[in-house]
């Protein structure tokens, strides 16, 4: 009983904590917005001033919005890939799949001078850089599944999706080593992330990509539950090892490669958000840990968003420098105070 007070107060501050944190991160910028006004172009669609309204709703709002869907996507496919390889370093990139989209795109950017003007002109607009990132991490699905289907042992899995990410990275040094100066810093633009210049549109798909990844990861908590104990164990207690295990890699694939496509492959929320709610919560229980984990996630993305802001000023941090440089002293902090109390 204890116990169950404790998770409903965590989850209670939790809640509250992306409600505010969610505000906030609308509020501040260059310029610091009041939270009524806020409010007021939201609801009503105008405020005190012309300038705030259209700031609100065409930059802060939907950039607000892709932090909070990239925290949860990150996240839980996070957690669904430590569970299945039982590898607490094992994150939503561990399949290969940014490095994929970071072939798709670089392919699209480095490569350009070898495509046909017109296809140029087209691949190298927003929309022909997102079909170029998910064109990239579906093959790398691809070859994974096919792969997947001819191996028993889910720790193969893992090294092939690291020989891929690692494969794609040699083919995009080699296209980097021949690229202009112009096309390196459009590729390394891309690569540190951007939450922002999405249109509503975009926002839509990635929405739909997210929740659809997340309902996939609903009806595998239970054999994630199981999986905790061994694969032998889990197929002891019925549960269909192959089915489950290719639904949490297509629910990981759809969260993490949607996100890649549309805001750049971000760092870390991914792997450390996962041991954040453990840590926190100290269950290994899924059915409370994909909950927190959800809601850490976006917590941490929305912090790392209004950091990578700088309140006040007029500079933007890359937002994949600032979830390291922020979220990495975090982890070992804990990991560290959770040594002292365990000793």
């Amino acid at each position: 009983m204890k116990t169950t007070n404790k998770n409903t107060l965590l989850f209670s501050t939790l809640i509250l904590g992306v409600v505010l944190l969610f505000l906030l991160n609308i509020s501040l910028g260059s310029i610091t917005i009041p939270v009524r006004d806020i409010f007021n172009s939201i609801i009503k669609g105008s405020c005190s001033k012309e300038s705030w309204n259209y700031i609100i709703l065409n930059y802060r709002l939907p950039k607000a919005i892709v932090a909070i869907l990239i925290g949860i996507g990150l996240s839980i496919s996070g957690l669904l890939m430590q569970t299945l390889f039982r590898n607490p370093l094992a994150g939503p990139y561990v399949l290969g799949l940014s490095s994929g989209a970071s072939l798709g795109v670089a392919i699209v950017i480095l490569g350009a001078a070898f495509l046909p003007p017109f296809l140029s002109v087209f691949f190298l607009s927003s929309y022909g850089i997102i079909l170029a990132s998910s064109a990239g991490s579906f093959l790398v699905l691809l070859s994974v599944l096919a792969i997947a289907q001819r191996l028993r042992d889910t720790m193969a899995i893992l090294i092939v999706g690291l020989m891929f990410g690692s494969l794609t990275s040699a083919i995009v040094g080699s296209l980097t080593y021949f690229s202009t100066a112009e096309q390196l810093q459009k590729f390394t633009f891309w690569s540190l992330g951007n939450l922002g210049n999405l249109s509503w549109n975009s926002i839509a798909i990635l929405c739909f990509c997210v929740v659809l990844g997340l309902l996939l990861s609903v009806l595998s908590i239970k054999p994630l539950n199981a999986l905790l104990l061994g694969e032998n164990y889990a197929k002891s207690l019925g549960m269909n090892y192959k089915k489950t295990k290719y639904i949490i890699i297509f629910a990981t694939s759809l969260l993490a490669g949607s996100i890649t496509a549309f805001a750049g492959p971000i760092a870390f929320i991914g792997l450390a958000v996962p041991h954040i709610a453990k840590l926190v919560f100290q269950t290994s229980n899924h059915k409370i840990l994909f909950w927190s984990t959800l809601l850490f996630g976006a917590i941490i993305m929305l912090i790392c968003d209004i950091i990578s802001q700088v309140p006040g000023t007029e500079i933007i941090l890359p937002i994949n420098a600032v979830t390291s440089i922020f979220g990495a002293p975090i982890v070992i902090w804990l990991l560290v105070r959770k040594r002292k109390m365990m000793g």
